[in-house]
């Protein structure tokens, strides 16, 4: 009788749990009729905030705007603080990993440098596999660029300055 039959199927699991480990995935999940199976891993990522080098190289002789904001907080620590409150950030509206390109080999959407018109896309924030473009609010150039490729970041987390 059908009454001895397992409910899912073990080797499919252990497969999956393979899978993962072997494509460096979080998690994977499978679907068969009315059975649906979700595998997932813990993984515990340390993100190093990304603070753009040229701000503080040529703070001292160049750029007296950048020297004063520079000036008060000597530490490394404290300029995301500083980052987070300038008028031209760019946050992140959700949780999430954000990607400065449409897909790996292919172009930055932006660099620092570069002038955006408002709407234009900034990066895409992947959040419940569902990609999300994050767009310019204003019109601008990017001065800051202050998250990693593939970084997860959290919500309100400064990703961009527009000047």
């Amino acid at each position: 009788m059908a009454a001895a039959k397992k409910p899912f199927d073990t080797e499919m699991i252990r497969d999956l749990a393979l899978l993962i480990a072997e494509t460096d995935l979080s998690e994977i999940e499978v679907s068969q009729g009315d059975l649906r199976i979700r595998v997932a891993r813990n993984v515990t990522i340390t993100a190093p905030v990304h603070i753009a080098p040229p701000s503080f190289a040529p703070a001292p002789a160049a750029a007296p705007a950048a020297a004063t904001v520079a000036a008060p907080a000597a530490p490394e620590a404290s300029s995301p603080k500083d980052l987070s409150k300038h008028p031209g950030v760019v946050k992140s509206p959700m949780v999430g990993t954000a990607y400065r390109a449409a897909e790996p080999g292919a172009p930055n959407f932006v660099e620092i440098g570069d002038k955006v018109r408002e709407g234009q896309t900034l990066l895409i924030i992947e959040a419940m596999k569902t990609m999300n473009q994050i767009s310019a609010p204003r019109a601008g150039t990017v001065t800051a660029i202050i998250f990693e490729d593939s970084q997860p970041v959290e919500y309100g987390e400064p990703l961009v300055v527009i000047e």
